[in-house]
């Protein structure tokens, strides 16, 4: 069933008598229980009410802003910290003037910028502040508030230059200024080359070990750079001696040395690469291979998710960068005459915020009655990006065989994916989603009968709350990604099982398996008898196996968080921080090299 997801109600109501371990070190004995079921109605303004110069701010599906934390829960950054991504934290958006526009999950705040704003802004156009409510940006944003820092990102709401002064900053967060946006404006063939051509087309299929796929246009590159010169401008020009700049992704792969000519000296490169690194065999097929180890050795401080990914760059840089001296045993690269620090530090999710909107969600029944699922139905799930890295295809043919080998489950078993289309401008990734709607039609017309089909498939939004719901009810997840760099949804499903009766079915492609796979199901997404093994190992599995399991895997993945993986990455700047004010410290000493 290709099944449109049914509309969520405004209410959002807090389930009663739930006994759930939000957090598995407080043992089984915690319990989330409520007296009563509360019911909250959010308060909606219309539009033809509020000024037409007013900005306000989009909230989380569940009625709640973005979650903010106490002084001493934030991580704490060495210097003034100065976050330079391709994603922005805050994003301006034009609302719709339509007479029904107070519906669309928006809510009245004070206009930041007063007169300046007003003078702008188009007669009549109000602004909304679109705030992500999860993952890393979210994660950062109370640090970056904290320090009263710099946040340097592309601009890409409609808006977004009409709030800023002539600097191209915003003070956010909207409704209490403390640090400065800087938006990076880029022309439509700026985007095309620089984001969906060298990132996604060239260094996203290379780092996933996809080379057949590598489409390199002729100026892909050339912009590529032009763009990472605008950033390491802008990060320039906000840079002082005590700053910390912290890079992210695979955006920016040629700016830290660009950075690294134009900061003083004292100031400390940082960048976290979220994907993975490739062989140094793939890696030979990258356009400009050479000049991004030498941008990438711009950096004090370069991070992977685990050891394999350190190891294949260190590789990349032995064997493709003459005059690069690779110390194996510290772990850095002498280049040049700077020194650059390469760890693993496997990223972590906001597990406890994930674990309470499992709890506020939806009960099984009502939940899976929207997906016209029999609530007695045993139920698998995955959660996507359509990318040909997650595996979907593998997954599904695991599925049929499942079903093959074992009718009696026929009726018994409902695999539901939840699928989100992702830069589908891009060819390869508009035929690979129509690849996996059209297998789950012929999966679903080969088995289907009496009103049950195997396959539940959506690409409708979830709220938080919703989603999270999903990860609880589901009687096992599978995660069977090619290659992912880390799969953050692994570690949401964990967190979100307060239950603790469910099995994760996990990839040992993945950077989650280094952590979960001692604990999870292993599969090897490409071999679907032994993935179908593993599928029928795992509904078989008893309930006290099941629980042992995943109260293993929720005391990894809390004790493994957001807040941790980002306190692990200030304690390695923090070290190389001091390290820039003490020219007399050796960066590849024992002492210095040291598991922080």
């Amino acid at each position: 069933m290709i099944h449109p997801w049914h509309p969520i109600s405004n209410c959002q109501e807090i389930l009663i008598g739930t006994q759930v371990v939000l957090d598995p070190h407080a043992g089984a004995g915690l319990e989330a229980t409520r007296s009563e079921a509360i019911v909250i109605q959010r308060m909606r303004v219309p539009e033809e009410d509020l000024p037409s110069t007013a900005v306000r701010t989009r909230l989380r599906a569940d009625g709640s802003g973005r979650e903010t934390a106490t002084e001493s829960d934030v991580p704490t950054c060495p210097g003034k910290l100065l976050v330079v991504s391709n994603r922005q934290p805050y994003r301006h958006e034009y609302a719709s003037d339509a007479p029904d526009a107070a519906t669309d999950g928006t809510d009245a705040v004070p206009d930041q910028n007063t007169d300046d704003t007003a003078s702008q802004l188009p007669a009549g156009r109000s602004v909304t502040v679109d705030e992500p409510t999860g993952g890393l940006t979210a994660g950062l944003d109370p640090i970056v508030q904290e320090t009263e820092g710099t946040w340097i990102a592309w601009g890409d709401g409609d808006a977004d230059f009409t709030v800023t002064d002539d600097r191209n900053c915003v003070e956010v967060p909207p409704d209490d200024p403390a640090y400065t946006l800087r938006r990076v404006p880029l022309s439509d063939e700026a985007v095309n080359s620089y984001y969906r051509g060298f990132s996604n087309q060239v260094l996203w299929p290379l780092c996933h070990e996809f080379p057949a796929l590598v489409e390199a246009g002729s100026n892909d590159f050339e912009w590529y750079r032009t763009v990472n010169e605008r950033f390491a401008e802008a990060t320039a020009e906000h840079a002082s001696a005590d700053s910390v700049i912290w890079l992210q992704d695979y955006h920016f792969a040629l700016a830290p040395q660009l950075i690294r000519d134009s900061v003083p000296q004292s100031a400390t490169i940082a960048q976290f690469w979220h994907i993975p690194w490739p062989t140094a065999t793939t890696f030979r097929h990258c356009p400009a291979g050479r000049q991004l180890l030498i941008g990438l050795l711009g950096n004090d401080l370069l991070g992977f998710h685990i050891d394999r990914y350190v190891d294949h760059f260190l590789d990349c840089v032995d064997r493709y960068l003459p005059g690069a001296v690779v110390n194996w045993r510290h772990r850095t690269v002498r280049y040049d005459g700077a020194t650059t620090r390469v760890v693993a530090t496997p990223m972590g999710v906001n597990a406890t915020s994930h674990a309470s909107d499992a709890v506020a969600g939806e009960d099984r029944s009502s939940l899976l009655g929207k997906l016209d699922i029999d609530p007695d139905c045993t139920i698998g799930l995955g959660v996507d990006r359509l990318d040909y890295s997650k595996g979907i295809p593998e997954r599904l043919a695991a599925v049929e065989r499942f079903f093959e080998r074992n009718p009696s489950w026929k009726g018994a078993f409902t695999f539901v994916q939840k699928a989100t289309p992702s830069r589908t401008e891009i060819e390869t990734y508009e035929q690979y989603g129509n690849l996996v709607r059209s297998e789950v039609e012929r999966i679903n017309m080969r088995f289907g009968r009496d009103g049950w089909e195997p396959i539940v498939y959506t690409e409708q939004y979830l709220d938080t709350e919703t989603l999270a719901a999903l990860y609880r009810h589901a009687d096992l997840m599978i995660v069977s990604p090619l290659l992912d760099g880390m799969n953050l949804v692994a570690q949401e499903f964990v967190a979100a099982s307060v239950d603790a009766d469910s099995c994760l079915l996990l990839s040992d492609r993945t950077g989650a398996h280094d952590r979960l796979g001692s604990h999870a199901l292993s599969i090897d997404p490409t071999d679907t008898d032994g993935f179908a093994t593993q599928l029928e190992r795992a509904l078989e599995m008893t309930p006290h196996e099941r629980t042992r399991r995943m109260n293993t895997l929720r005391t990894r993945v809390f004790d493994g968080d957001l807040k941790s993986w980002m306190r692990t990455q200030f304690d390695w700047i923090r070290r190389i921080h001091i390290d820039e004010r003490d020219p007399d410290r050796d960066r590849e000493s024992d002492e210095y090299t040291s598991t922080v």
